[in-house]
């Protein structure tokens, strides 16, 4: 069976004892309103007409033999009332009767009385007409009609006493039956509830108590005491992992997809530089020495053209070389705070002849990492000056320094170099650390790709956030510290 299954099962037999609970409950308070209104409407009645019938049947007792002895009719007055009384309580009783014996048990009581009257009214007759004799007999008869009547009435009462003293123990028993009833309810119930308890803390909470555990991002498997929650913040921080894994592998692979470009273009710029240089300086060396022969002046000023020319060309063809090789790192200790204030002395003059002013923001000196100061400091001056470039009528550049932790795995040292002037359209940003890509009439398109490749041989990364018309940044992250293995960031 499911656990799905096993709930259903238990909440469902818990719902049907309450269910079954509450029926009963309905049921027994039909049943005792039944019962009650049977003893109040019918047998408590008929039980104070029996009792009124016996009190009346007594008042009659002696009242003829008061009047024998006395002559008194007041004596025969009250027996009259008392006659009258006893009927009008016959009558009384005869529309409550529903039951075979209540009614002959009271037509035996009327047709009793009636004898018993009439054997009275003879016994008076008797003693009127002067005949003692016969009507002492009579009136000892009188006597004994009056004690069966008496029985009767007694019977009919004691009858209606025991129907409700059966109504009232009946009463008792299904109040019992439902005392038990409702106890062995309770047990089920709280048995159940047990059980449910159990199978949710066992088979649900504990699962996922666990799971949140697991997937906790910091890997403490510290959950806090609402499990729901817990887990919910372990599956936002994976996503956020995931996300920021995601986003490391898609910069990882456009590094990898650069390197591999500028691979084959380095390879492809050491040949052609190669091939080029040689005859360059052959015609430098013959341009040389045809300056300190005697010419005139234009032919001079030709010659300072070409040479300059050639120096052009020479510095392309490093540039090329420079690309072609990667250079190999000599990688200290050293914070990039004190590269970068290297850097913005040795620019300074330039910075002035560009009118560009640079606000440094640095609330303390970033963490001493493995560098090669020297190509870092070509990248940054590089950067630097493209900025300087783009800003045509001065402007300001903004280096903002900071340690963040990007990753789980160690600390970054984070350098964002801002600068104001018009930024890069969205069509070509992709495309501007590609080898030989220039916007500049004079540039090689190998400056940006140099920084790149520096950086990446540092295990950085160059990343560009730049908008039309609100300037670019470039921002350069290098690991510092250990990673997880133990493992320092030289290459």
């Amino acid at each position: 069976m499911s656990l799905k299954q096993r709930v259903y099962l238990a909440n469902a037999v818990l719902l049907g004892i309450t269910v079954m609970g509450t029926i009963a409950m309905i049921w027994y308070t039909y049943k005792t309103e039944d019962l009650f209104t049977g003893i109040v409407e019918r047998h408590i009645p008929m039980y104070q007409t029996a009792e009124a019938l016996e009190t009346s049947l007594l008042k009659q007792k002696g009242y003829l033999s008061y009047y024998l002895m006395d002559k008194n009719p007041e004596w025969l007055r009250q027996l009259a009332d008392f006659k009258l009384n006893f009927e009008s309580q016959l009558a009384y009783a005869k529309p409550l009767v529903t039951e075979a014996w209540e009614k002959e048990a009271l037509a035996r009581i009327e047709s009793g009385y009636a004898t018993y009257i009439a054997a009275k009214d003879r016994v008076l007759t008797l003693y009127e007409k002067g005949d003692p004799h016969a009507g002492a007999a009579l009136h000892r008869e009188v006597r004994a009609n009056f004690f069966r009547i008496f029985e009767l009435c007694e019977k009919f009462k004691t009858a209606h006493k025991n129907a409700i003293d059966l109504v009232v123990e009946g009463s008792r028993s299904d109040a019992r039956n439902l005392r038990y009833i409702g106890l062995l309810a309770i047990v089920t119930v709280v048995l159940l509830s047990l059980l449910i308890n159990y199978i949710f803390t066992r088979h649900i909470l504990e699962p996922i108590r666990k799971l949140a555990a697991e997937a906790d991002h910091l890997g403490e498997g510290r959950v806090s005491g609402n499990e729901l929650a817990a887990l919910k913040s372990s599956v936002h921080g994976l996503i956020e992992n995931a996300e920021q894994t995601h986003a490391e592998l898609v910069r990882s692979r456009e590094s990898l997809m650069q390197s591999e470009k500028m691979a084959l273009v380095g390879q492809l710029a050491a040949g052609t530089a190669h091939s080029i240089r040689n005859p360059l300086t052959s015609i430098k060396m013959r341009l040389f020495s045809l300056g300190r022969s005697g010419m005139s002046s234009d032919q001079q000023e030709n010659i300072s053209v070409i040479s300059t020319e050639i120096g052009q060309i020479n510095k392309i063809l490093e540039n090329f070389l420079e690309f072609s090789r990667p250079p190999k790192l000599t990688m200290k200790e050293q914070s990039p705070s004190l590269v970068v204030d290297n850097t913005l002395r040795l620019l300074e003059q330039r910075l002035k002849s560009y009118g560009v002013t640079v606000q440094l923001v640095r609330s303390e000196p970033l963490d001493d990492i493995r560098i090669d100061a020297g190509q870092f400091k070509e990248a940054l001056a590089n950067i630097i000056i493209n900025a300087c470039e783009a800003m045509e009528k001065g402007g300001r550049i903004t280096i903002t320094e900071t340690m963040d932790s990007i990753n789980t795995d160690r600390d970054t040292a984070v350098i964002r170099i801002q600068d104001s002037g018009p930024g890069i359209p969205a069509s070509i940003q992709n495309e501007v650390f590609n080898p030989f890509f220039t916007t500049k009439d004079d540039g090689t398109g190998l400056g940006l790709s140099i920084c790149f490749n520096i950086i990446s041989e540092h295990g950085g990364c160059l990343m560009l956030d730049s908008q039309e018309g609100q300037g670019t940044c470039f921002t350069i992250t290098l690991p510092a510290g250990e990673d997880v293995h133990g493992k320092d960031s030289d290459h």
